[in-house]
């Protein structure tokens, strides 16, 4: 399944039926008097959050949506049916914007939620309601109001309790395969995970929470660079932020665990800097590599001084991975 997350529909209402104008012409009743019901009502396009979706997958191929219209009123002061609502199923985190406008409009954060994305029209007034003591044969109807109808755009933004921060190739996807039952794409090359991965860690005492890894960030993410700007959003909404760092061989001359670390914020906070008052771990991938051993005690004093704990730990070896997940779990429920 392809993992869509921004999606633009257009959206119409039903139109409200119009009202009739018609007189009863009964055998027996002189005089009948007009018997013209009302209009039915348009019905709304109606957004409603699943948890069982976790992609904007069909909105890819089909973008226009139109709810049913009303019926017209008829004789015998029989009123036309309402218009069926449409209902349009979303992932639970989707978050919608008017097109035109740019403006927020609803953001379905829960399982059920519900958003009425374009009103119905109102089925329009029967003669019958026209009769007077003055206008005995009202020849008057009003016809049904159309239906709202604008442009949305469809943002998903995933719900985790912990996103995973890192540059390309430190080991986020080995991370989250060995604590989850996540299985992310892991090959040598940079750019390996295109779309975020959620996975759900399992503690000890019926304890868990979410993760979620996204493609790794590079510097200049927030403007655009790399796959980072693109999926920025999905760690929006997670309590705590995991920064993966590494020292080895492989890593660029001018990249080291504090220039990542100040790279990796600095695009946070240009993307959207209340992430910054969230909780952060920060963690030195590739414990188990002689090179990364030999530079862990200078790492720890340097960050120390910033006020800011190091761990680290062997994704690939799982050493010192329990400690991070107590570490993670202890942020996400600060009160437990």
């Amino acid at each position: 399944m392809h993992f869509i997350d921004v999606a633009k529909v257009h959206v119409k209402a039903g139109d409200g039926g119009n009202g009739c104008i018609a007189f009863r012409r009964e055998a027996h009743v002189p005089r009948g008097g007009p018997s013209g019901g009302d209009g039915g009502n348009g019905g709304s396009v109606v957004l409603v959050a699943d948890v069982q979706l976790s992609t904007l997958l069909d909105f890819r191929y089909k973008r226009h949506y139109k709810a049913q219209r009303g019926e017209d009123g008829r004789n015998k002061d029989q009123y036309g049916k309402g218009g069926e609502d449409l209902e349009l199923r979303v992932p639970v985190g989707t978050v919608v914007y008017d097109t035109a406008t740019d403006s927020l409009l609803a953001d379905l954060a829960e399982d059920g939620a519900r958003f009425v994305a374009a009103q119905g029209g109102t089925g329009g007034l029967g003669n019958i309601h026209f009769k007077s003591s003055i206008n005995q044969t009202p020849r008057k109807a009003t016809p049904g109001t159309p239906g709202e109808e604008r442009d949305l755009r469809l943002e998903l933004k995933l719900l985790a309790d912990v996103g995973l921060l890192g540059f390309p190739n430190v080991g986020k996807s080995t991370f989250i395969s060995r604590v989850s039952r996540a299985r992310p794409k892991i090959a040598d090359y940079p750019f390996t995970t295109l779309v975020p991965n959620l996975g759900v860690v399992p503690l000890s005492d019926e304890r868990s929470f979410v993760i979620a890894d996204i493609p790794g960030l590079i510097e200049g993410a927030a403007e655009g660079a790399g796959l980072g700007h693109q999926f920025l959003r999905h760690v929006e909404r997670t309590r705590v932020l995991l920064h993966i760092l590494e020292w080895s061989e492989t890593t660029e001359p001018d990249r080291d665990p504090i220039s990542d670390f100040d790279t990796l914020n600095g695009e946070l906070e240009r993307y959207a800097p209340e992430m910054m008052d969230k909780p952060q771990v920060v963690v030195l991938n590739k414990g188990d590599l002689t090179e990364t051993q030999a530079a862990t005690d200078d790492l720890r004093r340097a960050f120390a001084d910033r006020g800011v704990e190091l761990r680290v730990m062997s994704a690939a070896t799982g050493a010192g991975v329990k400690d991070v997940l107590e570490a993670l779990w202890r942020r996400v429920h600060p009160d437990r």
